[in-house]
C-alpha cells in the first residue's frame, strides 16, 4: 500500500478545474508536498462549488475537467513523484435538479417498482407508495402552477418525469400529478413528512444505500476505473457514519481498490476510538486539530471567560439543541422509526417518538457500530431515563429493539441499524450547526470534531495523546483546516490569545455592545471574537459571516423565519465596525494588543502539525496567514502566483519576520514538509523533550527520531513576564541545524532565549543522523 507523508487540498470546480490543478503540481512539489488531495470530482450539480452532490457517479464531473482533466493531473504527479487521494461520496446524491440525475429520474418516473427503488432509502409505506418531494412554496394554489410540457411535469423551472401512460390529453398538471409516484408537497413539511433518508436535513441530498452489492458496484464503477488504470492513490471517504454499515463498505472498498490507503471523515468525541475491524488507516484528523488547539489556550481565563458570557454549561445546552433538532427539522427521521417500532412491543406510537428522540438526543457520540459500542446506546439509555422518567419503562423497552444483540447473538432489524444513522445526524445538526453558535465564551475551541467545554490541554497530556497517536494511528490524517471548519487556524490561533488577556477582553465586549449593540449577549461575543480573529476583513465577507452564524445559532433569528428588526440591529453593528471611529478605533486596538502573539500561536501551531505523528495535510492556500470564517468564506480563489513567488525567494533570500507577508509561515510550511518528504528517517519515533526553568509551561517539544520541534506556546503570558529568564531545553548529545533558520545547535542544555532568539519555533536536525 502506498502512503503519504504529507498531503494538500484543493478544492476543486469549475473556477479551478482539474487541469489548473495539474498545472499548480510543480509549486506544490517545490512546497514539499507528497500527495495532491482533491475534493470531490464526480459530476455534481451544476455550479456546485463543493461537489458533495454527485448527479452521476459514473463520471469525473466535465465542469471540473472531466476524465481528460484527471488524466493530466495524474500525469503531472507522477511526473513529480506525487501520489494523488481523491474524496468520495458513498451516503447520498445530488437530487436538486431530477433532470441531471439519471437515477433519480428514473426512481420518480417508476416509483417503488423501479430498479432505483433499491438504490434509494425510501419508505413507501409512509406515503401510500409515493416520494414526497418537498418543493412547493408557500402561495396558495402552488398544484395550479404545474404544467404538461414535452412529455413532462413542470413547476416553474423545475422538470419532473411522468410515468408511462398516466397522462391523457385535456389533463390538467395537476391531475397528471396527482397519477405519480412522487408527491410535490410545500417544502415545509419535509422536516416532519418526508419519507426518504436525507444528509442531514437536506432535502437536495437524497440518501444511497451502497450497503446493496449492485448499487457499491455501479456507483463505484468510476472510482473503480481510476484504480484499475493508477490514476488514484488512495480515497477520503465522506461521512460514513451515513452508511448502513461503515464496516462492510470500506472491506468493499478495500477490495475494489487492491487495498488502497483509505481515510473516513469520522468525527470521534473524547477519549472515543475508530472500531479497530475498519479497513481505514485513520480519520481525516479533526480530533488532532481539537487536541493541539488546547495547547495554545492558557487554563488562567477559564474562570474569567466564563463568567463574561451568560450560557448554560455546553452539554446542558446541546441536550437542548439536539433535542430542537430531533422535533425539528429531523421529526420526519425520528417519526420513521418510531413506525419500525414492532406492534408486538406494546409501546404507544406518541411515547416511542418521544423515547426515540430523547435517546438520539442524549446519545454521546455521533454513533455506535453494534454489536461494537453497546456501551453507548446503554449510556444514553440510562441519561435518558433521568431526564424523562415519565419515559422510563418505554425507553426500557426500546433498548433491546436498539441493540439486538444486547442478549448475546443477535440479528440486525432495520430498527437498531436505522436509529446507528439517525444519531450522528442530530449530533452534527445540534452540535455543530446550532449549539457551536451559541456557546460563545472563546469561540477558537469551536470547532468540528472538538468539545468546547474542554478549555485547555497541559502539555503533559498533549505528549501523551501524541505518543498515543504514533503507536496507534501513524498514517491517520492531521489537519488544522478544512472546508468545514468553522474558523481557519490563523483565525483561532488569534483569538486563542483572548484566553491570556481575558479580563481585558470582558472590558473591551462591554464597550463594543454600548457602542455597537447586537441585544444578543450570547452571540455577541461570538460574533466580535470571530471579526477580531480575521480582523482586517471586507465589509462584505463581514455581513455574510454575520447573518449565517446568527442564523445558525437560531436564537434571535433563524433561518426558516428571520426577524427583520434583529438582522438590521445586527447589520448596523458591522457596519459600525467600519463606519463608527470609536468602534474600529477599539477593535484595531484590541487586534494589535494580540496580533503578535498570533503569529507566534499560528508558526507554534503550524509546525506542531506538520511534524507531530500522522500524515499532515494542508489545505489549500494556508501556507500563507489564512483569516477565513465558515464556508463559503474559506472556499476563496487562492493567490498561487504570489505564493509561488515567495517560495523562490525564501530559497534566496534572508530569514523572514513574523508579519502581515506571511512570508514566515510560508517558510514554516516549506521547511517541515520538504524534511518530512525527504528525510522519512527522521520520523520514525516520539519522545517528548523536556524543558526546565521559569517558563518552562512556555516551551512544547518532541524528538521524532533525528528532527526535533520545539515551539513557543502562550506568547502574550510570556512577554508579560518578561521573556524566556533561564528556562531551557535538554537535547540529545550532538550537533544540529535548525532547518527553519539556518542556525546550529549543540545538543545538551540549551537555553530558549538563544534558541527562540530570532523565531517563536525550531527545527533542528541532528547532523550526524544516519
Amino acid at each position: 500500500m502506498l502512503t503519504p507523508t504529507s498531503t494538500y487540498r484543493l478544492q476543486i470546480r469549475s473556477e479551478f478545474d482539474l487541469q489548473r490543478a495539474a498545472a499548480l503540481v510543480p509549486y506544490l512539489h517545490d512546497l514539499g508536498v507528497d500527495w495532491v488531495y482533491l475534493s470531490p470530482i464526480l459530476t455534481a450539480e451544476k455550479g456546485s462549488g463543493h461537489g458533495y452532490d454527485v448527479t452521476d457517479p459514473t463520471a469525473v464531473d466535465p465542469d471540473r475537467g472531466g476524465p481528460a482533466g484527471l488524466a493530466a493531473l495524474s500525469e503531472a504527479a507522477r511526473a513529480a513523484g506525487m501520489g494523488v487521494l481523491v474524496d468520495i461520496v458513498p451516503n447520498h446524491m445530488g437530487i436538486e435538479t431530477p433532470t441531471d440525475n439519471a437515477w433519480w429520474w428514473q426512481l420518480l418516473k417508476e416509483g417503488r417498482t423501479s430498479r432505483m427503488a433499491e438504490a434509494f432509502d425510501v419508505d413507501w409505506e409512509a406515503n401510500d407508495g409515493r416520494i414526497r418531494v418537498p418543493v412547493l412554496g408557500d402561495g396558495a394554489g402552488e398544484l395550479d402552477q404545474l404544467s404538461v410540457v414535452d412529455g413532462e411535469l413542470h413547476y416553474y423551472d423545475n422538470r419532473y418525469p411522468i410515468a408511462d401512460g398516466t397522462a391523457h390529453p385535456g389533463d390538467t398538471g395537476a391531475e397528471v400529478h396527482e397519477r405519480q409516484h412522487y408527491e410535490l408537497v410545500n417544502w415545509r413539511r419535509a422536516d416532519s413528512e418526508l419519507n426518504y433518508r436525507r444528509f442531514f436535513g437536506v432535502n437536495s441530498l437524497a440518501g444511497l444505500r451502497v450497503e446493496v452489492p449492485w448499487v457499491f458496484q455501479e456507483s463505484h464503477s468510476e472510482v473503480k476505473r481510476w484504480f484499475d488504470e493508477g490514476l488514484v492513490d488512495g480515497l477520503r471517504i465522506d461521512h460514513p457514519d451515513g452508511l448502513a454499515d461503515p464496516k462492510g463498505y470500506l472491506d468493499d472498498l478495500r477490495s475494489l481498490t487492491g487495498g488502497a490507503y483509505v481515510l473516513v471523515e469520522k468525527i470521534l468525541e473524547p477519549g472515543e476510538k475508530l472500531p479497530t475491524d475498519w479497513a481505514t488507516e485513520g480519520t481525516t484528523g479533526y480530533d488532532a486539530l481539537a487536541d493541539i488547539d488546547r495547547l495554545f489556550t492558557d487554563p488562567a481565563g477559564e474562570y474569567a471567560l466564563t463568567a463574561t458570557v451568560p450560557v448554560d454549561p455546553f452539554h446542558e445546552m446541546i441536550h437542548g439543541t439536539k433535542r430542537g433538532i430531533a422535533d425539528g427539522i429531523l421529526r420526519s427521521e425520528v417519526l420513521r422509526l418510531a413506525r419500525l417500532v414492532p406492534t408486538e412491543a406494546g409501546l404507544d406510537a406518541g411515547a416511542a417518538a418521544d423515547a426515540i428522540a430523547e435517546l438520539l438526543t442524549c446519545f454521546p457520540v455521533y454513533r455506535s457500530y453494534l454489536p461494537g459500542g453497546a456501551e453507548y446506546l446503554a449510556d444514553a439509555v440510562r441519561d435518558a431515563q433521568v431526564r424523562r422518567p415519565d419515559l422510563e419503562d418505554t425507553i426500557a423497552a426500546l433498548h433491546p429493539l436498539l441493540n439486538p444483540f444486547l442478549e448475546g447473538d443477535g440479528e440486525w432489524t432495520e430498527l437498531a441499524q436505522r436509529f446507528q444513522q439517525t444519531s450522528g445526524m442530530v449530533m452534527a445538526k445540534g452540535v455543530e450547526d446550532t449549539a457551536f453558535y451559541r456557546y460563545s465564551r472563546l469561540v477558537s475551541l469551536n470547532e468540528v470534531g472538538a468539545d468546547p467545554s474542554i478549555f485547555a490541554i497541559d502539555p503533559l497530556e498533549l505528549h501523551r495523546r501524541l505518543l498515543e497517536r504514533q503507536t496507534d494511528a501513524p498514517l491517520a490524517m492531521t489537519t488544522l483546516s478544512t472546508h468545514d471548519t468553522k474558523r481557519s487556524e490563523d483565525t483561532r490561533t488569534r483569538i486563542s490569545v483572548i484566553s491570556e488577556v481575558a479580563e481585558e477582553w470582558a472590558g473591551v465586549l462591554a464597550q463594543l455592545e454600548d457602542l455597537a449593540p447586537i441585544k444578543d449577549p450570547t452571540f455577541a461575543p461570538l460574533l466580535w471574537q470571530s471579526l477580531i480573529g480575521a480582523w482586517p476583513l471586507t465589509r462584505e465577507r463581514a455581513h455574510a459571516y454575520a447573518e449565517k452564524a446568527s442564523r445558525e445559532a437560531d436564537l434571535s433569528t433563524h433561518w426558516t423565519a428571520p426577524d427583520e428588526e434583529f438582522e438590521r440591529g445586527l447589520h448596523a453593528a458591522v457596519d459600525a465596525a467600519f463606519d463608527d471611529a470609536s468602534v474600529s478605533a477599539l477593535l484595531t486596538a484590541f487586534v494589535e494588543r494580540i496580533r503578535q502573539a498570533g503569529w507566534s500561536n499560528s508558526i507554534g501551531l503550524k509546525l506542531l502539525q506538520l511534524t507531530m505523528p500522522g500524515v499532515p495535510d494542508v489545505y489549500q492556500g494556508t501556507e500563507f496567514w489564512d483569516t477565513s470564517l465558515v464556508d463559503p468564506d474559506n472556499r476563496r480563489e487562492v493567490d498561487y502566483d504570489a505564493r509561488r513567488q515567495v517560495l523562490t525567494d525564501l530559497n534566496f533570500g534572508a530569514l523572514p519576520q513574523l508579519g502581515e507577508d506571511a512570508h514566515a509561515k510560508l517558510l514554516v510550511v516549506s521547511r517541515a514538509l520538504k524534511l518530512r518528504r525527504d528525510r522519512p528517517e527522521l520520523y520514525t519515533g516520539y519522545t517528548a523533550v523536556v524543558p526546565s526553568g521559569e517558563a518552562a509551561d512556555h516551551v512544547f517539544g518532541f524528538d521524532r527520531g533525528g528532527a526535533i520541534t520545539i515551539i513557543t506556546r502562550l506568547p502574550h503570558g510570556l512577554s508579560q513576564r518578561g521573556g524566556w529568564g533561564e528556562t531551557t531545553v535538554e537535547l540529545p548529545a550532538g550537533r544540529f541545524t535548525c532547518a527553519l533558520t539556518g542556525a546550529s545547535v549543540s545538543g545538551g542544555t540549551v537555553r530558549a532565549a538563544d534558541l527562540f532568539s530570532t523565531f517563536p519555533a525550531a527545527l533542528l536536525v541532528q547532523e550526524d543522523a544516519a
